[in-house]
C-alpha cells in the first residue's frame, strides 16, 4: 500500500519560508563596532534575502553555482545562508582564518563565482582575489573603501547597492533535495583541505533535530547566541534550527572575545549558546575577575570541537546555574551526531559521569566501533576502537573526490576518532587517530591527560602530544598555560595526576607556554605543537 501524503521536498526554501512568515517578528541581533546592537526581524531578512537572491540572478549566478562568504556572523551572513541555496546555486562559506594559500586552493576547488565578503576583512581577501581564477563579482557589506578589490574584468560593488531596487520576492524554484545547498572544507590540518557538500535534505533534517528535546531544544522562546563562526561546519546548525523554530538570533559579528561576549549576553539576555571550550574557559576566565556581569539567563550551551573539561561544566552549573552540554560531531557531520544529555533521573555523580561524554547519538545518526581489523566492538565501556558513523546528514564522500576505503567503508564514515561505547550508547572519545600516544605497545590517551590537567587549579590550558622516546617509542609532553599569578612546578602537576591514571601514562616531559597553537577553528593545534617540539622551540624540564 502506498503512502498518500504529499511529497514535499525539504528544502532550505521551506525554512526561509517558515521562518519569515510563521516567525516573522523574530530577530536577527548583531553587535555592532561602538557595542550598539542592530536588530532586524525574520520577515525583513526574508525580503532582503529575495533581493540578494534576484541580485545574484542578475549578476549570472545560475544553476548549481558557487556563492562564497567570507564573512563574520551577522545579519547579511543570514541573508546569504537563505538566499544562496535557495534559489538553487551552493553556499560556499570561506574560512576567513586559513592561510593565503588554503584559501586560494579551496576557492579554486568548490569553483566560486561570487565572493559576498564583510568589509573588516577586506585586507585579507584583496592579497588573494587575483588568484581566484572562476571569481567575476564581489559583493561588500558595510560601506568600506572597494579600491583594493577592483581589478581589470572583475565587479566589485557595495552589499546595499547590489539588493538595491530588488524586488522583495522571488519564486523559490522546486529542488531536488538531494542537491547541494551548501558546502564546507574541513580544516586540513594534513593534506588539503576537503569539501564536503551538505543537502537540502540533511540541513532540514539536521535543523529539526536541533530543535529536538533530545537535541539542542531551541524553540520559540529561546534567543540563540551563535558564537561558534558560520564558516565552521554551517553554525552548528544553530542558524537554520533558529529559524525553523523562531528563535531570535544573536550574532556577536568579530568581537569573539571574553569581554565583548560576556556584555553582551549580560544585555541582550540570550538563552541558548553555542561555541569551542577555548571561549567559555575564556569566559569563565573573565567572570571571575569582573563578577558584576550576569550571565544567568543562558540556561544552554553547546559546547563541542574537542573535549569539555568537566570542570568547566561543573563550574559554570555551580556558579552561574548554566547548563553546558558536551556535543560531539564534525564537518562531515553537518555537525550534530551526539550530544551528552543523560536522564535527570540519574544520581548526581552518574549524571556528571555521563555528561563528561561525547553523548549518545541523536536520532537519525548510527554510531559503531571497530578495531584495527574493521570488526564491530561490543558495547561496553572497555572494548576501545575507531569510532564510525553514518545518517542522513552524514557525507558519503568528498567534494571531486571518489569515496575511498581510508575514510568511507560499507557506508560508514570512518571519523578518525579512537574511544568507546557503554551499553546505553554513550560514546567517550580517547583521541584521534593520530593524536593517540603510543608508548612501549600501549596507547596512552592525550585527551585524557589535558582534561585532567585542566582540572588543577593552577592551569588555563592544558594539551599533551606524543614525542620520539628512544626507550618506549613515545611518551607524553605536557605543555601548560597557567594561570595568572600562579606557577606550578612539573611535580606538582605530575602529583595531581598521581592515582588519577596509570603510573606508566605521568609525563615525565613538561613545557610552559603562554599560549597553546589554535587551528582555524578554536582546536589546540598538535600539528604546530609538535612541531615547534621538533624545531626545539620549546623549553622541555625532564623530571
Amino acid at each position: 500500500m502506498r503512502s498518500t501524503m504529499m511529497d514535499v521536498a525539504l528544502t532550505t526554501a521551506g525554512i526561509l519560508r517558515h521562518g519569515s512568515t510563521v516567525h516573522g517578528a523574530a530577530t536577527v541581533r548583531t553587535l555592532q563596532p561602538d557595542g550598539s546592537v542592530k536588530v532586524g526581524t525574520f520577515a525583513e531578512v526574508g525580503r532582503r534575502s529575495a533581493q540578494l537572491a534576484n541580485a545574484l540572478r542578475e549578476c549570472g549566478v545560475t544553476g548549481d553555482d558557487r556563492v562564497a562568504t567570507f564573512m563574520w556572523n551577522n545579519q547579511e551572513h543570514v541573508e546569504a545562508y537563505c538566499a544562496v541555496p535557495s534559489m538553487g546555486a551552493v553556499l560556499h562559506t570561506l574560512n576567513l582564518r586559513l592561510t593565503a594559500d588554503q584559501i586560494i586552493y579551496i576557492a579554486n576547488h568548490a569553483d566560486d563565482q561570487v565572493v559576498i565578503v564583510d568589509g573588516s576583512v577586506v585586507p585579507l581577501l584583496a592579497p588573494v582575489l587575483p588568484q581566484l581564477a572562476a571569481v567575476h563579482t564581489v559583493v561588500v557589506t558595510g560601506g568600506v573603501d572597494l579600491t583594493p578589490l577592483r581589478r581589470d574584468g572583475l565587479t566589485v560593488v557595495g552589499y546595499e547597492d547590489f539588493i538595491a531596487g530588488q524586488p522583495e520576492t522571488f519564486d523559490w524554484p522546486d529542488l531536488d533535495e538531494r542537491s547541494a545547498a551548501a558546502m564546507c572544507y574541513t580544516s586540513g590540518t594534513t593534506g588539503n583541505p576537503k569539501g564536503v557538500a551538505y543537502s537540502h535534505r540533511s540541513t532540514y533534517l539536521h535543523s529539526m533535530a536541533a530543535c529536538a528535546a533530545d537535541g539542542l531544544r531551541v524553540s520559540s522562546d529561546d534567543r540563540v547566541l551563535a558564537i561558534v563562526p558560520m564558516f565552521h561546519a554551517n553554525a552548528w546548525g544553530l542558524v537554520y534550527a533558529a529559524l525553523m523554530a523562531g528563535a531570535d538570533l544573536l550574532m556577536p559579528e568579530r568581537f569573539l572575545q571574553a569581554e565583548p561576549l560576556v556584555r553582551l549576553i549580560d544585555s541582550e539576555k540570550p538563552t541558548i549558546a553555542g561555541a569551542v571550550p577555548t571561549i567559555w574557559n575564556d569566559v569563565l576566565h573573565f567572570l571571575e575577575a569582573h563578577p558584576s556581569f550576569d550571565v544567568t539567563s543562558l540556561d544552554l550551551v553547546a559546547c563541542g570541537g574537542s573535549a569539555v573539561p568537566l570542570h568547566l561544566m561543573q563550574e559554570f552549573e555551580e556558579k552561574y546555574g548554566i547548563n553546558v552540554v558536551q556535543a560531539w560531531g564534525m564537518t562531515e557531520t553537518s555537525p550534530l551526531a551526539s550530544i551528552a544529555r543523560p536522564s535527570t533521573s540519574l544520581d548526581a555523580d552518574e549524571q556528571w559521569r555521563l555528561r563528561a561524554t561525547q553523548g549518545r547519538p541523536v536520532a537519525g545518526v548510527e554510531l559503531r566501533i571497530v578495531d584495527d581489523e574493521g570488526h564491530d566492538l561490543p558495547h561496553d565501556d572497555k572494548s576501545v576502537g575507531e569510532i564510525q558513523v553514518r545518517g542522513p546528514w552524514i557525507t558519503g564522500s568528498y567534494v571531486g573526490e571518489e569515496a575511498d576505503d581510508e575514510k568511507f567503508h560499507e557506508g560508514w564514515l570512518r571519523t578518525g576518532d579512537v574511544g568507546r561505547i557503554d551499553e546505553h550508547s554513550f560514546v567517550t572519545l580517547t583521541d584521534r587517530t593520530k593524536d593517540v600516544i603510543k608508548s612501549g605497545g600501549e596507547w596512552i590517551s592525550s585527551v585524557e591527560l589535558e582534561l585532567l590537567l585542566a582540572g588543577h587549579p593552577d592551569v588555563l590550558e592544558a594539551s599533551v602530544i606524543g614525542v620520539p622516546d628512544e626507550k618506549w617509542q613515545e611518551r607524553p609532553l605536557a605543555a601548560i598555560v597557567v594561570r595568572d599569578g600562579r606557577e606550578p612546578s612539573p611535580e606538582d602537576l605530575r602529583r595531581f595526576l598521581d592515582g588519577k591514571v596509570a603510573k606508566w601514562w605521568l609525563p615525565e616531559r613538561w613545557c610552559f607556554v603562554s599560549e597553546v597553537p589554535k587551528t582555524s577553528v578554536g582546536k589546540f593545534d598538535k600539528k604546530r605543537l609538535r612541531a615547534l617540539h621538533a624545531d626545539g622551540e620549546l623549553s622541555v624540564v625532564e623530571i
